[in-house]
């Protein structure tokens, strides 16, 4: 395909805390990378584009089977609930989070 986007990143201050966050979170498989000072985790995301002129911000969603237990595993590795599920008409649920550093994650999950 082309065009496609092959990897997301999030970087922060502490990137050995946020590798343990999504790790426990969404129990990712990760690859630390001492030589390189990063961390890996294979995927192919999809990504949205949209309008904040006010507040620009960079987040991704994952799709998960529940969202509350996901926003559940989120606070207590230290993240915080931004937005609890709600459904998009037609389409999917969908809710956020903020891990420790404070980036926005979103997750979805489709309609039942």
């Amino acid at each position: 395909m082309r065009n496609h986007i092959s990897h997301v990143e999030v970087s922060g201050t502490n990137p050995d805390q946020l590798r343990e966050f999504y790790g426990q979170v969404f129990d990712w498989q990760i690859q630390h990378m001492p030589e390189m000072q990063y961390n890996m985790v294979d995927g192919s995301p999809s990504i949205g584009i949209g309008s904040s002129p006010e507040n620009p911000y960079v987040t991704f969603y994952v799709d998960v089977d529940d969202l509350q237990a996901t926003l559940d595993k989120a606070e207590a590795a230290g993240g915080k609930t931004i937005m609890p599920p709600m459904e998009i008409p037609g389409t999917v649920k969908m809710a956020m989070f903020a891990d420790p550093e404070g980036h926005f994650i979103g997750i979805t999950s489709p309609l039942n």
